[in-house]
C-alpha cells in the first residue's frame, strides 16, 4: 500500500513542538474522517435489515411467486448494501487502529524527551 499525501507531508515536517502539534491535529482530523466513514458504514449496513423487516412484516399481503423477480432484485441490492456497509466498517476500524498507534507513538516520544 502506497503512503498517501498526508503521510508524506507528516514525514517531511521537522520534529519540534509546533510540528508535533500539527501532526497530532492532522491525525485527529483523519480520525474524525474515519469515524464519519464508520457511521456511514453502519447506516448503509442497517438499511437492508430494515427493508427485510418490512418485507417480512408485510409478507401476507403479496404473493411470493408473482413478485419473485422484484424480490430477487431486492435481495441482490440488499446483499450489495450489506457488503458495502461491512467494507466501510472494516476499513474505518482498521484506519482508526492505525491512527491510534500513530498518536500513541507521538505521545510516547514526547514522554521520553
Amino acid at each position: 500500500m502506497k503512503p498517501d499525501v498526508i503521510d508524506k507531508l507528516l514525514e517531511s515536517l521537522p520534529h519540534d513542538a509546533s510540528s508535533e502539534t500539527a501532526r497530532i491535529q492532522v491525525l485527529l482530523a483523519k480520525k474524525r474522517t474515519s469515524l464519519a466513514v464508520l457511521r456511514t458504514g453502519i447506516s448503509v449496513f442497517t438499511l437492508p435489515l430494515s427493508v427485510t423487516t418490512v418485507l417480512v412484516a408485510t409478507s401476507r399481503f403479496y404473493d411470493f411467486v408473482a413478485n419473485l423477480h422484484y424480490l430477487i432484485a431486492l435481495l441482490l441490492l440488499c446483499l450489495f448494501l450489506s457488503g458495502l456497509g461491512f467494507y466501510l466498517v472494516a476499513r474505518s476500524l482498521s484506519a482508526i487502529r492505525q491512527q491510534d498507534r500513530d498518536l500513541r507513538g507521538i505521545v510516547e516520544s514526547w514522554k521520553s524527551n
